[in-house]
């Protein structure tokens, strides 16, 4: 890889991770609202629901199904950005590794 290539891989990469880190703020924060619908679901269910707490429990968790499903997905979405930047800051590292040999090649 020529240097010009590496400094060109190096800034897309920082790039995609400045992305990445933004994307994971807004999805962490689709989650926290996910929870948060999820337990006034629960809740107002629980609350309104009728016979024993196990009864009133089963019948708060049918009703908020939707509402899990939905934060569930959100919390998928979390950890695939994760994994992405997780991916992103290996590849970073092993370019910053090359960007190195090639400096210290061009020093010989």
């Amino acid at each position: 890889m020529l240097p010009s290539e590496i400094v060109t891989e190096l800034k897309r990469l920082t790039s995609e991770l400045s992305k990445g880190y933004e994307a994971l703020y807004e999805a962490e924060a689709e989650l926290a609202q996910a929870d948060l619908d999820l337990d006034t679901v629960e809740q107002k269910a629980f609350l309104a629901a009728e016979g024993t707490v196990a009864d009133r429990t089963a019948l708060a968790r049918l009703e908020s199904s939707q509402n899990r499903f939905l934060r569930d997905l959100a919390r998928a979405r979390v950890n695939r950005i994760k994994t992405k930047i997780r991916s992103l800051e290996s590849s970073l590292t092993a370019s910053q590794s090359m960007a190195r040999m090639v400096e210290a090649e061009a020093r010989l």
